[in-house]
C-alpha cells in the first residue's frame, strides 16, 4: 500500500471515529478527533466538512440519537449551521422528531432551526411527530407555525397519525384545523389510512370530524380494503358511518365479493343482509357469493401478459477492487449485519453504504441495503438499491423480491407484482414469491397497503 493510501484509511477511520463519537454522545472524544482532522482550517470549518457517505454530519446524528450535549457544541460554541441538509434533503430537527427527542428538538427549535424544513419527499418533522404520537413535540411545532396540511409524498401529518395509529395526535390535528377530508395525488385520505390500519379509534374520530366514509381511491372504498382485510369491527364503524356495500371498485366488485375473493365468511355473512343481490351470481347466498365469486376471478390463472413490462436493467461495468478493499467493506457489512440484528437500522445503512463504497460490485449489500431502507419507510431509495442490486445479479430471485418490496410500498401495485413475477420464474417452488405476487396482483384492484419484509442476507 502506498503512503498516499495509507493516509486516506487513516483519514477515514478518523471521519467514522468521530461520527461514532457524535452518535455516542462521547463529547471530548469528537473534539480530540476535530482536533487531528483539522489542518488549519479552524476547529469550526474542520467540523463542519465531516460527512458521511450520505452528507449526514455529527449534528444529524447527535440530533438523532438525542445527544443534546454534542448539539449544544456544535451550534451553540461553533456555531454550525443548524438546517444543514443531508442527501434525503433532511435537517437535524427531523432526525431528533422522528426518534422522540423532545429536549433536542426543543433546543435546536431555540438555536434558530426551521420548523416546516421538509424532507425531498416532503416530509416535516410535525409528519414523524405525528406518526411516532409525540404530542409535546407536534404541540411545539405547531405553535411554531408549520402547517398541518403540508403535504409529503404519503401525505398530510394527519394521514401520517391515522395509518400508524395515533388517535392522539389525528385529535390534536383536527383540533387545530386539519382537514379530515384531505387527499393525497392517488387520492388517499387520512380514513382511507386509518382503515388499512385497523385503528378503530382514529377511524371514529375522523368520522366525527366528517371524514367521508365513501370516498374512493385507486378505484376501491374504505369499505372494499375493509372487506379486503377482514377487519370485522372497521366494517362495522363505516356501516354506521354510512359506508355504502353497493358500491363497485374498478373490477366491477362489491365488498361482499372483495370479501369471498378472501374465503373470509365471516365477513360475507355480516355485508349479506346489506348488499343488493349481484344478478350474475345465480345463487344469492352466503356460500352462492363465495362460490360463484371465487369461480368468476379464478386467481390461480393470472398471466405474465396481464402486468406491464418494466424495463430490464442494464449489467453495470465491474469495478476492479483489491483484496485489502474486499476485506474492508466485508468488515463494514459485518458491521451493518450487527446493526441491523439491533433494528438500528440507520446504523446499518452508514456501515452497508461504506462497504458499497469499498465494493460496488457486490449485490448482497444493495440488498441489505435496499431492506433497510425498507424498514425505514423509505420506499424511493429501497427501489433504487434493489434495482441497482438486479442490474449487478439479474438471474438472483432476492433481488426480484427486493424490488417487488419497495414498490409495493410505494403502492405501484402492478409494477411489485411483474417483479415479483420475474422472481418465481427464476425460483418457482419459492412460496414467499408466490404469494407475494398473488397478494400485488390483488392489491393492485383493491388498494391494499400491508407489505411484508423479509430478513437481511
Amino acid at each position: 500500500m502506498t503512503a498516499d493510501a495509507s493516509t486516506a484509511l487513516s483519514v477515514r477511520a478518523k471521519v467514522q471515529k468521530f461520527l461514532d463519537a457524535a452518535r455516542t454522545g462521547n463529547l471530548n472524544l469528537l473534539k480530540k478527533i476535530a482536533n487531528q482532522l483539522d489542518e488549519g482550517n479552524g476547529m469550526a470549518k474542520t467540523v463542519e466538512a465531516v460527512k458521511d457517505a450520505n452528507n449526514r454530519t455529527a449534528l444529524h446524528f447527535a440530533a438523532r440519537e438525542g445527544k443534546k450535549d454534542i448539539c449544544e457544541f456544535l451550534l451553540g460554541d461553533l456555531k454550525l449551521e443548524a438546517d444543514v441538509r443531508d442527501d434525503e434533503g433532511e435537517t437535524p430537527l427531523i432526525h431528533a422528531a422522528r426518534q422522540g427527542h423532545v429536549d433536542t428538538v426543543k433546543y435546536l427549535l431555540e438555536q434558530g432551526a426551521n420548523p416546516s424544513a421538509s424532507s425531498n419527499l416532503g416530509a416535516t418533522a410535525l409528519h414523524y411527530a405525528a406518526g411516532i404520537g409525540n404530542i409535546e413535540i407536534m404541540e411545539l411545532l405547531i405553535s411554531k407555525g408549520v402547517d398541518v396540511e403540508s403535504q409529503s409524498d404519503a401525505g398530510t401529518p394527519l394521514i401520517w397519525a391515522a395509518g400508524h395509529d395515533q388517535p392522539e395526535s389525528v385529535k390534536l390535528l383536527l383540533k387545530h384545523n386539519a382537514k379530515a377530508n384531505s387527499e393525497t395525488d392517488d387520492g388517499i385520505t387520512p380514513l382511507l389510512s386509518a382503515v388499512a390500519a385497523g385503528s378503530i379509534q382514529c377511524l371514529q374520530l375522523l368520522i366525527e370530524a366528517g371524514a367521508n366514509p365513501n370516498i374512493n381511491a385507486g378505484g376501491a372504498t374504505p369499505l372494499h380494503v375493509a372487506a379486503d382485510v377482514g377487519n370485522v369491527e372497521v366494517i362495522g364503524c363505516l356501516l354506521n358511518a354510512g359506508a355504502d356495500p353497493n358500491a363497485s371498485d374498478d373490477e366491477g366488485f362489491k365488498p361482499i365479493q372483495v370479501a369471498a375473493l378472501r374465503e373470509n365468511r365471516e365477513v360475507v355473512e355480516i355485508l349479506f343482509p346489506v348488499t343488493s343481490p349481484v344478478s350474475k351470481v345465480p345463487d344469492w347466498s352466503v356460500d352462492g357469493v363465495i362460490k360463484y365469486t371465487l369461480s368468476e376471478a379464478n386467481m390461480g390463472n393470472i398471466k405474465e401478459a396481464e402486468l406491464p413490462k418494466a424495463p430490464s436493467p442494464q449489467k453495470p461495468k465491474v469495478v476492479e477492487v483489491g483484496p485489502e478493499e474486499k476485506k474492508r467493506s466485508m468488515e463494514a457489512k459485518q458491521r451493518g449485519d450487527e446493526a441491523f440484528k439491533r433494528k438500528d437500522y440507520q446504523t446499518a445503512i452508514d456501515a452497508y453504504t461504506q462497504a458499497i463504497d469499498l465494493d460496488p460490485n457486490e449485490a448482497v449489500l444493495l440488498s441489505n441495503r435496499s431492506l433497510c431502507w425498507l424498514r425505514m419507510g423509505q420506499g424511493e431509495h429501497a427501489l433504487e438499491d434493489a434495482r441497482a442490486c438486479r442490474a449487478l445479479r439479474p438471474d438472483w430471485h432476492k433481488a426480484c423480491y427486493r424490488e417487488g418490496a419497495a414498490l409495493r410500498l410505494l403502492q405501484r401495485f402492478h409494477d411489485a407484482a411483474n417483479a415479483f413475477y420475474e422472481g418465481v420464474q427464476l425460483q418457482p417452488e419459492n412460496q414467499e414469491l408466490v404469494d407475494a405476487f398473488r397478494e400485488a396482483v390483488e392489491a393492485g384492484r383493491k388498494f391494499h397497503g400491508t407489505d411484508q419484509q423479509k430478513s437481511s442476507s
